[in-house]
């Protein structure tokens, strides 16, 4: 019996986390993203006067009703931003931590720190 307990508790240790819900990305995204994307995420922040180019209309990601996963977590983690972005400024912060597993376009599975793809909840929650 004791050894069914433990091997119970392992089990449940091992479960993967679920995904974070967008509220948690909302966090993530008002400290991080609102000063040049805007409260909003219409790319009307604080500090996007005067940047050239203007921060982008994060709410109108999702071209042809299709939310890009894999496109916003490279840019936000930096993979391909750099070159053309690079006033974007580094979130490492975001790359750490337990992962979860997120459901990129076509329907695989990948590990990505929990508060990378509770920022891309809350950006696929905004979407108009």
């Amino acid at each position: 019996m004791k050894r069914l307990v433990m091997l119970a508790v392992l089990a449940a240790g091992c479960a993967p986390l679920a995904m974070p819900d967008a509220p948690e990305g909302a966090k993530l995204y008002t400290e991080n993203c609102a000063m040049c994307h805007g409260v909003s995420g219409r790319g009307d922040g604080e500090l996007a006067r005067g940047m050239h180019p203007a921060p982008s209309d994060l709410t109108r990601l999702s071209q042809g009703g299709v939310f890009p996963v894999s496109a916003v977590l490279s840019q936000i983690d930096g993979y391909t931003r750099m070159a053309a972005r690079p006033d974007m400024p580094e979130f490492g912060v975001l790359l750490r931590g337990d992962t979860v597993p997120v459901t990129l376009e076509d329907g695989s599975q990948s590990p990505v720190a929990r508060p990378l793809a509770a920022l891309m909840t809350y950006l696929e929650s905004i979407q108009r």
